[in-house]
């Protein structure tokens, strides 16, 4: 690690010089480094979805077609095997739900490495604050100022976003994902088709 930092340092120091003005210089290079995470972060994402789509698709497809199961047999007014499917289709919820919260981490990976840095750099630097803030006291440190920014570039990123040509196509492939299948059928489904027909469904 301390071999990565030496490497990086070289680098990311630049962004610290743009000005001359310690405090302004500050404040621009931990921008553009929050900045360059979010991008990292949004990079990791789409090729973590990329390379794992087919694991992601199998593991949408199985939750769909346990939980039609386990609606089919609830409208059957089967109790045991609604049971027995809503279990294998809680488990299948299980894998799709955890795969998101891998995909959500591939975008904070890139956070550890700046604050790692920062740290070697920054650390033991205090900021005053104008008043008394509960919890952070009269000044805050590296951390406090790299999380501020972040926010900032990520809000930013979002906004420009959009107009970029990888990332726009990206957002679109994300927004009209579908699971990769089958639509799932909720009870909603079900209440509806039976108010349309009562006699082609059974006993809730």
């Amino acid at each position: 690690m301390e071999t990565i930092m030496l490497f990086l340092d070289r680098y990311l120091i630049l962004l610290y010089r743009m000005t001359g003005m310690p405090l302004l210089d500050y404040t621009i290079g931990t921008f553009l480094l929050a900045m360059g995470t979010v991008v990292i972060g949004e990079l990791s994402i789409s090729l973590a979805f990329r390379f794992n789509r087919k694991y992601i698709d199998a593991a949408n497809n199985e939750l769909v077609a346990k939980n039609n199961l386990s609606m089919e047999a609830m409208q059957c007014g089967d109790d045991a095997s609604y049971r027995a499917c809503n279990t294998l289709a809680n488990d299948a919820f299980g894998k799709v739900f955890f795969s998101m919260i891998a995909l959500s981490a591939a975008a904070l990976w890139p956070i550890f490495f700046a604050l790692a840095w920062m740290q070697h750099r920054f650390f033991g630097i205090e900021f005053p604050l104008p008043v008394t803030v509960p919890l952070f006291g009269e000044s805050v440190g590296f951390v406090f100022t790299y999380f501020l920014l972040y926010i900032l570039a990520r809000i930013l990123f979002k906004q420009v976003k959009p107009v970029l040509p990888y990332f726009r196509n990206m957002q679109n492939m994300l927004m009209t994902y579908d699971g990769g299948g089958e639509r799932m059928i909720t009870i909603a489904d079900i209440m509806a088709k039976q108010k349309s027909d009562p006699a082609a469904s059974g006993p809730l």
